[in-house]
């Protein structure tokens, strides 16, 4: 199945069982409650398995320069160790990359290559032992001698090397529209203002974790990884042997954010340890391990530019991103690129230029690109509401655009203006007073603010394998993964209903590269581009059921276990036989991506209270409303707009890794140092969708919720602080010290 027209009415819009858009509990729910839902770390499930020798990282203690010299005998002789690898004696390897690869996340990734040290924390030894505990203390022997040299860390006072990027992901690095100087130049209204966001960590649930073992020539690798074809052939490149030869097993994460889009390297090295000792070896990195030998987001300085007439319409918009990559990488935060879409102008410019330091590698982060690039236009946006003496949502409608304003192609669906006005009256927005600091409760100054949300909507390719038995048991096989989002149920909610059967008689079958090939989970394009490759599997299986009860499709009805039709009735227990039926299917996407501009949309509002002696900042309430297509789990849906909110509350308040200047490292590598928000941080948030079937998108009607909630969630708290006090801080988060500060100036932070 390609989408090259718009999907026709089919099963799920019939909806005969009502399964789908039920708000059904988890169908692994039960499973992980129990502990019977194993994560790496925990798999029991081979012989061999039970038998694993335990693997530990050393890291570089600098961010620059070369190994000198290395003692490893100590570690040698210390109980229990089984093997200690360096860059002396690690297996070759291939090289780093390359760059220009296809796929990213299926690059080559080496381990003790060489004594190059390219950033703090990369992996400089790897002690193997009979136990953990064993693994660890004899690590803590190897003495690692470094000739350091000097690096460049820092984003700002390199922002003058900021280089332009290849197009990343099917996305541009620049855009222009018009002729943006001038029509800036002659604007009414005016508009410069620089934002900065810091880097942030995924600090997910469940650590990096890997078990290796190989068996009759081939490793197989349970690992936490949010995409496995990726991770198998990125295997395959480093260890320079055939993608046939790898098994990437990960049936349950404990949150993936991006951060599990690559493999690292406690899989590589646990790989070749395993075939070097001929027995399984199983690493797990430390928390404080993930912050510099895992990704992060990069940090980026972002410069909105916004020009309008005196009526409020938009004339001129300009987004300039700078952001940093690893010396030898070439990721690049796409923060300008919701701009393209948002607002109308009819003169444009976005940018990104990426500036190469010696650090850790960046890379995707939840909702990547829009979530810190939204922080700043939407920010923007009030300024210049305020500016026009117009309200923020007016402001807003008065620059909806009726076509991709740099596209020329219409629309999908496009619900923002909904989302605004069913928030605002939900919400109470008409209550706001628009002057700074007009609501006080003693020593609490109140605001309330909103912001816009979006964030794109992508199909991949993507291939499932269903079948049915005697029993009238469909079995379900993707080499698809769960991040948590709830993958195993809505998939299960379009197989049943697809086929007319209870969730009961659904086994979904995901989390091994040996079944068919699926993008994996990332970028809101899972449920979409696997769920629609299911569609087409169970579409094919109804026609081939059909076809044995002696119907045309279009006289079938699948319902309560049974076909039937033209008089005709069977259950498909009875159609499917002892030998079973099967049906394999596919999506592809096609030209509707071309012919239509897609995205989801919502609006967050937000109410805070800021001290206004400490500068303490406190969220009230916070309240979404999103349109994203058809909802197949209003529960599951829920769940990752909150959760993504939640996020937001972080990147506003919370969040940001704090660079060392002098040495290149992340100081506040643990979650006692790194912020994030607690139970008495959030109050209760609330999370709607609006009613949208968008047929463009994909056979389904759906579009990715994964990642619509953090966009524009944590503008809306910075807009709120400043209707509270007066403040507009660009420079995230909005700690105490920097509401005081300008508490004290009456200044811009």
């Amino acid at each position: 199945m390609q989408m090259n027209e718009p999907a026709p009415q089919n099963a799920l819009d019939e909806n005969r069982q009502g399964l789908i858009g039920k708000p059904l509990n988890r169908v692994d729910g039960r499973l992980k409650v129990m502990g019977k839902a194993p994560y790496a770390y925990e798999v029991q499930e081979d012989a061999q398995a039970a038998h694993a020798a335990y693997g530990y990282i050393v890291e570089a203690t600098i961010a620059k320069g070369t190994i000198a010299a290395i003692d490893t005998a100590a570690a040698e002789r210390s109980p229990g160790v089984l093997l200690v690898m360096t860059h002396k004696n690690a297996p070759k390897q291939a090289a780093w990359g390359p760059l220009d690869a296809k796929d990213r996340f299926a690059r080559a990734s080496p381990q003790l290559g060489n004594n190059r040290v390219d950033y703090y924390g990369q992996a400089v030894a790897f002690v193997v032992a009979k136990n953990f505990e064993q693994a660890r203390s004899a690590a803590h022997l190897i003495k690692v001698s470094y000739s350091a040299e000097p690096g460049d860390y820092e984003l700002a006072p390199n922002v003058a090397k900021g280089e332009k990027p290849n197009d990343q992901f099917g996305q541009r690095t620049d855009s222009l529209i018009g002729d943006f100087e001038p029509a800036f130049a002659a604007a009414d209204i005016k508009l410069d203002a620089t934002f900065t966001t810091p880097a942030h960590i995924h600090a997910q649930m469940e650590p990096h974790a890997t078990l290796a073992y190989w068996k009759d020539g081939h490793v197989i690798i349970h690992c936490s990884a949010q995409l496995l074809v990726s991770a198998k052939n990125a295997v395959a490149n480093t260890l320079k042997i055939a993608p046939s030869k790898v098994r990437i097993v990960s049936r349950y994460i404990g949150g993936g954010f991006g951060g599990k889009l690559p493999v690292f390297g406690d899989v590589m090295l646990s790989a070749m340890a395993s075939r070097q000792l001929d027995r399984p070896v199983k690493t797990a990195l430390t928390r404080q391990q993930m912050f510099h030998f895992t990704t992060h987001r990069s940090d980026t300085i972002q410069r909105l530019r916004l020009g309008a007439s005196k009526d409020g319409k938009l004339t001129a918009i300009a987004h300039e991103t700078w952001s940093h990559s690893a010396r030898f990488d070439n990721f690049f935060e796409s923060a300008s690129v919701q701009t393209r879409t948002l607002y109308a102008a009819a003169n444009r410019m976005t940018t990104h230029r990426l500036v190469k330091l010696d650090l850790p590698i960046s890379d995707s982060t939840r909702a990547p690109g829009e979530s810190v690039g939204m922080l700043a236009l939407e920010q923007a946006m009030d300024e210049m509401a305020e500016k026009l003496q117009l309200d923020p949502i007016e402001f807003r409608i008065r620059n909806e655009p009726t076509m991709d304003p740099e596209q020329n192609i219409p629309f999908s669906s496009r619900q923002l203006v909904g989302c605004m006005r069913e928030g605002a009256q939900r919400f109470g927005w008409g209550k706001r007073n628009a002057r700074p600091g007009a609501h006080v409760e003693g020593q609490w100054l109140l605001g309330i603010g909103m912001a816009a949300a979006t964030r794109g909507n992508y199909l991949l390719p993507s291939t499932c394998h269903v079948s049915i038995d005697a029993q009238g048991v469909l079995t379900v096989k993707m080499a698809m993964t769960d991040i948590g989002t709830g993958s195993y149920t809505v998939f299960t909610q379009i197989a049943a209903e697809m086929l007319g059967l209870p969730i009961e008689k659904v086994r979904m079958n995901l989390g091994d590269s040996d079944f068919p090939a699926t993008p994996g989970s990332g970028g809101s394009f899972g449920a979409a581009s696997a769920g629609s490759g299911l569609f087409d599997a169970c579409t094919n299986l109804r026609e081939i059921l059909a076809q044995k009860l002696g119907i045309k499709m279009s006289e079938a009805r699948f319902e309560g276990e049974h076909i039937s039709g033209a008089g005709r009735d069977s259950s498909l227990a009875a159609l499917a036989g002892v030998r079973g039926l099967e049906a394999s299917g596919e999506i592809k996407p096609g030209s509707m991506t071309k012919k239509f501009s897609q995205q989801s949309y919502g609006a967050h509002f937000a109410e805070v209270a800021v001290n206004k002696d400490t500068g303490e900042i406190r969220l009230r309430r916070m309240l979404g409303v999103f349109a994203a297509g058809r909802i197949l789990n209003q529960k599951t849906a829920r769940s990752q707009a909150v959760g993504a909110m939640i996020w937001g509350v972080g990147a506003a308040l919370h969040e940001q890794a704090v660079l060392d200047p002098r040495y290149g490292h992340f100081v506040n590598h643990n979650l006692a140092d790194y912020h994030v928000p607690s139970h008495a941080d959030i109050p209760a948030i609330e999370a709607y969708f609006l009613p949208e079937v968008d047929d463009k998108t994909n056979p389904l009607k759906i579009k990715g919720v994964g990642e619509l909630g953090i966009c524009g969630a944590g503008a809306a708290i910075a807009n709120a602080v400043y209707n509270a006090c007066g403040v507009r801080i660009r420079d995230f988060p909005l700690t105490l010290d920097k509401v005081l500060a300008g508490l004290e100036s009456n200044s811009i932070i």
